[in-house]
Parts: structure tokens; C-alpha cells; sequence
């Protein structure tokens, strides 16, 4: 009986495997291939040694995934707590509207954000003015923004939500405010969704590549832009060694995550 449940598991568990071999395995060892050999497929230290010019791309590229990252925090932790203190009725329908645009393609939404923000768009047209956003680091940082609060709000509001609603009214009993409430019990016990929603959003705005095209207009290019670009021209090589240190920064990412967030406190990932 054993041995038949034993095959019946490795005969469920076959296509999951075949999967992750097919595409996430064989991609990662064929971009660890390109990252060590030159064009003629001889091993070499020559791509990782050539990064070194790539560091101020690296460098920005962080510096705006990590303002989009923050900015997401405040917006999106103030949020998820307004949505735990609803009725369960409300917090369906807030769920709701915060996944509605999530059902639109990434690229429809970024042209939409394209039409508001232009020189002659939405946002221009009501306000009456001629302000140039396309094409500047904000441009890029509010589309980060829009696309990837979700990631935020989601994670952050399953941990308050199952936070013993008893343990805030001790709190308030014992003399904390509302704000003391928040910074001294909820903030604490909501940490794991906290470091899981900056995850979810630090990853992908680091690695984004159509937002800051289309948003920066073309005037600065950032990590994505660049792998793309390698692969693009031809330079597999150089754009495989890119790409694992951007694997490995989204490791170090995931370790963080793991290291700081509790299995059952853990968000949810859309």
C-alpha cells in the first residue's frame, strides 16, 4: 500500500517537476553558462569583471526601487489598516477594487499612465498647465508605484487581519491611542507581511524594464533596460552576467524575507 501511494505521489508530482526543470532550472543554467564564457563558449571571468561599468545603472536603478518601495510602504500600510478595521462585507469590495486594475495588462496600464502624464494629457489638460513628467525619475517612480501597490497592501493586510482583534482592545484599555496602538502592538505583529510586501515590491521594481521606457521617455536607463538591451544586440554573454547578479540580489531578497517572516503570519502573493 505503501509503495503504490509512493508512486501515485511521484506520478502527481511529475509534471510539477518537468516544469520547474523546463523553466527555472534549465533558464537559470543557461544564464550561468553565458555569465562565464566568452563568444566562442571558452570559459572566462571577463563578463563579471565588465560590470564594473554597469554600477551606476545599478546604483539608480536601487535608488528608485527603493524610493517606489517606500513610498508604497506609506501609501499602502495606512491602507491595509483600513481595510482590517472594515466590516467583512467592506473588505470583500476594498479587495476588490485594489486587484480591479490588476486585471489589466501591465503595458495597458502603463500607457494609460502614459496618457495621463503627458505633456498634453489628462493631468495637464485639467490642471492647465504644461508640466513635462514624462521622461523624469518621478515619471518612473509613480508608475513603480501604481503597478506594484498591490504587492504592498496585500500582504500587510492579511497579517493585521488576523491579528486578535481582544489584543487592540488591551491596548486602548491599558491607555495607548490610536496611533500608540498602531506603533506599539499592530506595526510589530504585522512585521512579516511588512517585509514581504517590500520584497514583493523591491524585486520587481528593480528589474522593471517597461515602465522605465515608456515613463522615462528614453532619458536614463535602469538595470532591465540595460539586460534587455544585451540580449537585444546580441550580447548574450554580457546580459547573462547581469542577469545572475540580479538573481543574486533577488536571493538575498528572498533569504531576508524568510529570515524576518513567520510561516503563519506570512503574506499572500498575488
Amino acid at each position: 500500500m505503501k509503495k503504490k501511494r509512493s508512486v501515485m505521489h511521484a506520478i502527481a508530482a511529475a509534471p510539477h517537476i518537468f516544469w520547474a526543470i523546463l523553466f527555472i532550472i534549465l533558464p537559470l543554467i543557461i544564464v550561468i553558462f553565458y555569465a562565464f564564457t566568452d563568444d566562442s563558449g571558452a570559459f572566462s571571468f571577463d563578463n563579471i569583471l565588465s560590470l564594473g561599468e554597469y554600477v551606476p545603472i545599478f546604483v539608480l536603478s536601487l535608488e528608485l526601487s527603493v524610493i517606489a518601495t517606500f513610498i508604497c510602504l506609506l501609501i499602502g500600510y495606512p491602507l491595509a489598516y483600513i481595510m482590517a478595521r472594515a466590516k467583512p462585507e467592506h473588505q470583500k469590495i476594498f479587495v476588490m477594487l485594489l486587484m480591479l486594475p490588476m486585471w489589466t495588462n501591465l503595458l495597458i496600464r502603463t500607457y494609460s499612465i502614459m496618457a495621463i502624464l503627458d505633456d498634453g494629457g489628462l493631468l495637464n489638460t485639467i490642471l492647465g498647465t504644461s508640466m513635462h513628467i514624462v521622461g523624469t525619475k518621478g515619471a518612473v517612480i509613480f508608475g513603480m508605484v501604481y503597478d506594484f501597490l498591490p504587492y504592498m497592501v496585500l500582504p500587510i493586510y492579511t497579517c493585521v487581519s488576523k491579528i486578535d482583534k481582544h489584543m487592540w482592545e488591551a491596548a486602548s484599555d491599558l491607555g495607548c491611542n490610536t496611533f500608540q496602538v498602531i506603533t506599539k502592538v499592530i506595526f510589530p505583529l504585522s512585521m512579516s507581511g511588512v517585509i514581504s510586501g517590500v520584497t514583493m515590491v523591491l524585486v520587481p521594481s528593480i528589474s522593471t524594464f517597461y515602465i522605465s521606457q515608456k515613463l522615462g521617455g528614453g532619458t536614463f536607463e535602469l538595470i532591465g533596460d540595460t539586460i534587455e538591451r544585451q540580449f537585444v544586440t546580441g550580447a548574450y554573454n554580457v546580459g547573462g552576467a547581469i542577469s545572475l547578479v540580479m538573481m543574486i540580489l533577488i536571493l538575498i531578497s528572498i533569504g531576508i524575507m524568510n529570515r524576518f517572516s513567520e510561516e503563519d503570519e506570512g503574506g499572500i502573493i498575488v
